[in-house]
């Protein structure tokens, strides 16, 4: 066996790297390469100092009791990646409000429902864009059966969405009529989501490989650069997992270097790069 020993702090061995794989695969379905390792370091030392644990071996015997599964919360946390911005793949959004909103739109005015989700949120960047994109189109949605759903894993990023506060630099992407109608500047350069706009969206944690604690079907599911972190087999069982949370004629939007391959079973068609619609 091989003892890594990264510049300050705990020695860290093969073995301890493949348990922290294993929970991340057990816990989250996070497949972490060897490519990893020094990463892995780097941000489970950080629980371990926060923990006052002595060891890898100690904090890792340690998440794995019952008395330590809030930690384990914190060690998936800190094993997810959180990059976004708003309005990223610009593509998406253009297909949303030119493609899916306006046939939508007719469906709520009749008296239908409609139904979002931002599968992977992070910090919230995402489904924010998504509610302004619909208001922008749809200026009568706080009117109408309409809701965003948006998760994470992560209970510290869903916290930041929820909260929805940014730095101005992170809303230069926003449109400058968007901002003044969705967005209130508050102190320290800072941006705040609009009370309005609030209503449309809800935030919760949650794992997308353990059970999904709500029913319905959605019209459209954004669920973008996290099957990149997955094994195949894990990838494709959250494809068809979301494909079966579609309504017929429902799209899926998935990130730039992403694709489902198991289309077919999905029952779902390509009808532009990255974007899916459901059949039937």
């Amino acid at each position: 066996m091989i003892n890594m020993e990264p510049q300050g702090g705990f020695s860290y061995s093969e073995a301890d790297f493949r348990r922290v794989q294993e929970i991340a695969r057990q816990e989250a379905g996070i497949s972490l390469p060897i490519s990893k390792r020094s990463l892995v370091f780097s941000r489970v030392s950080r629980r371990i100092r926060a923990t006052g644990r002595a060891s890898f071996r100690d904090y890792l015997d340690y998440v794995s009791m019952r008395e330590g599964q809030e930690e384990l919360k914190e060690l998936i946390c800190v094993l997810t990646t959180n990059v976004t911005q708003f309005f990223r793949e610009k593509s998406h959004f253009e297909h949303l409000e030119t493609h899916v909103l306006p046939q939508l739109g007719q469906k709520l005015r009749a008296g239908g429902r409609g139904r979002f989700w931002s599968a992977a949120c992070s910090t919230g960047q995402e489904p924010w864009s998504m509610a302004m994109s619909i208001m922008a189109e749809l200026p009568d949605a706080l009117r109408m059966d309409l809701k965003i759903l948006a998760t994470d894993i992560n209970h510290a990023v869903v916290e930041t969405g929820r909260i929805g506060q940014y730095p101005g630099e992170e809303v230069q992407s926003v449109p400058q009529r968007w901002r003044d109608a969705y967005m209130e500047p508050v102190e320290m350069a800072q941006f705040s989501m609009a009370r309005e706009i609030r209503r449309l969206v809800t935030f919760r944690q949650l794992n997308l490989n353990r059970d999904w604690p709500f029913k319905g079907q959605f019209d459209v599911i954004f669920c973008r650069n996290v099957v990149i972190y997955f094994d195949d087999e894990t990838r494709n069982a959250l494809w068809k997992r979301l494909a079966e949370r579609l309504v017929p004629g429902g799209f899926l939007y998935v990130g730039h270097s992403e694709r489902v391959d198991c289309i077919r079973e999905c029952h779902l068609e390509a009808v532009a790069p990255t974007i899916y619609m459901k059949k039937g």
